[in-house]
């Protein structure tokens, strides 16, 4: 092998052939007052719901178009809460206080639904356009100019400035880091290259002006025999407290060793929200740990956010890229640092890697105002 083809692979992830691809896409905007008297006939607080007529009108002509562009898989969303999307089997959704999971097979499933409380005026209204098919980051550019077209035509309908809807472009790649151990042989190459770049070179473009995250969640069980590592009191106020802070231990040692310096462990059962803040956050929101980097500035370091008093199912370890994560080729260099770091952690933590699993969920991000 050539010099140059080493330097090439160095910068490549070798992925199980049993990955899963995932992408979804938010238009969101605010519900105004002006909006509202476009659809004046539509609302009366006479009502026992005086805002389902308009919720309805609204969601109909975004399933109109929807229907114009043949996209199968759309989910009108009215209710203030966060959507988020996983892959199933079986589709199903699932509604929390702050969340609206959405579980689904890309290749099977397809649906169109709307979420809302005619009862109550949302702050906002989401969009939601879920990929489907079996080549899905290949489809990925195609996908987003569909959606851009629905949008516009959508802005258009209802007399709605495009610079007011917020755009989100989420793609996931999961996979289970022991996936070799249990039979898999195959792989597939990736360099992972920014979505912008990705879709420029299928002559599709997006604002200059835009955001981005490039970030992996890695999925730790709380087994029986982790659990037998440590001294836990039950009769203790804090009885979990050894655990969590040999897991931070060796979280941190393992970062460390592989050059991460951005990242967090979450054991207090909370969900962790990456987002892209020009300041730094780790506040609690309810259900939500939220984590807002900026990918521009130094890096943050190592954080940790625990419950002492309860165990919980899992910990996430979270490692949030930075610009000199992102290689001329892309964030494979970058998705291997973790994959050797996480390697390190089974070897300490004593994870038998063919009978657990570390489910590994990299996340590519994208926002910007239409």
């Amino acid at each position: 092998m050539s010099i140059i083809r080493k330097r090439s692979a160095a910068h490549k992830a070798y992925l199980p052939g049993n990955v899963r691809d995932n992408q979804y896409i938010l238009a969101e905007f605010t519900l105004t007052d002006e909006l509202f008297q476009q659809f004046s006939g539509k609302y009366s607080d006479l009502k026992p719901q005086p805002y389902y007529d308009f919720y309805q009108q609204l969601s109909a002509l975004f399933f109109e178009l929807t229907e114009e562009i043949e996209l199968e898989n759309c989910q009108f969303i009215a209710n203030d809460k966060l959507a988020r999307v996983r892959y199933s089997q079986e589709m199903h959704q699932w509604q929390t206080n702050q969340q609206i999971l959405f579980y689904y097979n890309p290749e099977s499933h397809h649906l169109k639904k709307s979420f809302f409380d005619g009862s109550k005026r949302a702050k906002k209204v989401c969009l939601l356009f879920l990929a489907t098919g079996n080549e899905i980051r290949v489809n990925a550019a195609n996908f987003h100019s569909k959606i851009s077209q629905v949008v516009e035509k959508f802005c258009e309908k209802i007399k709605l400035d495009k610079s007011d809807v917020r755009l989100r472009d989420h793609q996931h790649l999961t996979y289970d880091l022991f996936a070799k151990n249990k039979g898999c042989t195959i792989t597939q190459a990736h360099k992972l290259r920014e979505i912008n770049k990705r879709y420029a070179s299928q002559k599709v473009t997006v604002p200059s002006y835009h955001s981005a995250m490039n970030y992996a969640v890695v999925t730790l069980n709380i087994s029986n025999e982790l659990l037998q590592q440590v001294e836990i009191d039950s009769n203790s106020k804090d009885p979990y407290n050894p655990l969590y802070m040999y897991l931070t231990d060796v979280f941190t040692m393992a970062a460390k060793r592989y050059n991460l310096n951005n990242g967090a462990l979450i054991a207090n059962g909370l969900v962790p929200i990456v987002r892209y803040s020009i300041h730094e956050i780790v506040s609690r929101v309810g259900e939500l740990q939220m984590l807002g980097y900026n990918p521009e500035q130094s890096p943050c370091g190592i954080v940790s956010k625990w419950n002492a008093a309860e165990l919980t199912d899992n910990v996430q370890l979270v490692f949030v890229a930075t610009p000199e994560n992102n290689s001329s080729h892309g964030f494979g260099r970058f998705l291997n640092q973790i994959e050797q770091a996480i390697q390190l952690m089974a070897v300490e933590l004593e994870i038998d890697p063919t009978k657990e699993e570390m489910m590994v969920r990299f996340h590519q991000h994208l926002a910007y105002n239409f």
